[in-house]
């Protein structure tokens, strides 16, 4: 499919295959070292994006290269398939490529909403607190904030002890089986219902997302019960080990009326508890500052400090 515009000059581009992974990962890192200090990307990381279920790298993603065949610049927007939110993400160090690919994925996010039947789209952009070339792009596009996220982390020492059961739960570990990954989908999906920008997939697209991650084992998700009543569920995946040594906590939820019962805490020290009988240096998750429950309190009271903070962006565009 043609491009919408012709790319600045002095660049060539064109859509992303498997293949292109090591190039996207190198332009990827090149920009996350200079805004943050550290790569933050791994292969597998560049492999998990493009392997979304609803990504089309024929029309939603761009691998800009100069003409001395260098990589330059990565863009690419997804969309949850009928939502009318796209999320976005530009990555170039020159200015006036950043501003073509904004424009690209800009444009392309309008298009899925509209295919999706919505007459306006929700576009979300990540952007590192310290970016502040994109941040000023992204509020001269007409963006604003809308959250912001803290990357939390704690480190293990040795003989991190497992902690306690709550009175009368059972932990249930892994989900290999259609009726254990029905039962963390629900928990799931009820305990992430009152915060505001969550969008609920549908159970076979939930599915297929897990299993497209080269990062993520059915073993990695539990469901915490009480009196055989499951109330809580936790998931983690890969995704941090081969750059920072870390577990990394996807999910952590529990039930509306089961909250404040210490399930969650628990489940968190557990999870630390195994990352560090593995080997692991520490635990990361990421927590949405605009959620509605006390989360970030939470992590600091079980050891967690925040070490990086990633902004939302937003835009609402019609689609006509």
């Amino acid at each position: 499919m043609e491009m919408t515009a012709a790319p600045p000059a002095g660049y060539t581009v064109r859509r992303p295959r498997p293949t292109d992974a090591a190039d996207i990962l190198e332009v990827v890192s090149a920009y996350n070292t200079r805004v943050v200090g550290y790569p933050d990307c791994t292969l597998d990381d560049i492999f998990d994006n493009m392997a979304e279920p609803g990504f089309d790298p024929e029309t939603d993603g761009w691998l800009v290269h100069t003409e001395a065949g260098e990589a330059a610049g990565y863009a690419w927007v997804y969309g949850t398939s009928g939502a009318d939110q796209v999320d976005i993400d530009v990555v170039a160090d020159d200015p006036v490529l950043s501003r073509w690919l904004f424009t690209q994925a800009t444009e392309r996010g309008r298009v899925i909403a509209r295919n999706s039947g919505h007459d306006h789209v929700v576009l979300d952009a990540g952007i590192y607190r310290g970016d502040q070339a994109l941040r000023d792009l992204a509020s001269g596009r007409g963006f604003s904030p809308s959250t912001t996220y803290h990357r939390m982390r704690v480190d293990h020492g040795a003989g991190t002890p497992e902690p306690r059961l709550p009175a009368g739960a059972v932990l249930r570990r892994g989900a290999h089986d259609e009726a254990s990954r029905r039962t963390a989908y629900e928990v799931m999906t009820r305990s992430f219902a009152d915060q505001e920008d969550v969008t609920v997939r549908p159970f076979k697209e939930w599915v297929e997302v897990r299993e497209a991650r080269p990062t993520f084992s059915w073993s990695q998700l539990s469901v915490l019960a009480v009196d055989g009543r499951p109330v809580a569920v936790c998931e983690s995946n890969d995704q941090f080990v081969e750059d920072e040594n870390c577990g990394y906590i996807t999910r952590l939820g529990v039930l509306p009326g089961d909250r404040g019962k210490g399930y969650a805490k628990y489940l968190l020290s557990q999870t630390f508890a195994e990352n560090a009988a593995a080997g692991l240096d520490g635990t990361i998750l990421h927590v949405d500052t605009s959620n509605p429950t006390p989360a970030l309190g939470l992590y600091l009271s079980v050891g967690m400090q925040p070490v990086l903070v990633i902004d939302v962006w937003r835009q609402v565009l019609s689609t006509n």
